[in-house]
């Protein structure tokens, strides 16, 4: 079961987010989400434990707790539905998929 870790400390890392489940069972993934021009944490993470039961327990014990001086929040991690996206039409360039300069018409001579 994947697992929702919200609010998180900024000085959260992967191996203390671990231990603090690792006390509810087995703990097969641990990922602090960090962003990627600073590498600092973004404030939550996920949390991946094989067994239900015990990925139950760790979510009833630690929602609301504190954990490096936050009070977290800690459900079960739902996936996104993919989103459509709108745009111009699939990445073709934005000119409607002509290519861009290739069919302009006949070029006027310029006289200077």
């Amino acid at each position: 079961m994947e697992i929702y870790v919200g609010n998180l400390a900024y000085a959260t890392t992967d191996d203390g987010l671990k231990a603090a489940f690792a006390q509810f069972g087995e703990v097969t993934a641990v990922r602090v989400v960090t962003d990627r021009m600073t590498g600092r944490s973004k404030g939550f993470g996920f949390v991946t434990m094989p067994d239900a039961a015990q990925a139950q327990a760790a979510i009833d014990a630690l929602n609301g707790h504190e954990l490096d001086g936050r009070t977290v929040r800690v459900n079960e991690s739902q996936p996104k539905p993919r989103e459509e996206r709108g745009g111009f039409g699939g990445g073709r360039g934005g000119y409607g998929g002509r290519g861009g300069y290739g069919d302009r018409g006949p070029r006027r001579e310029t006289r200077w």
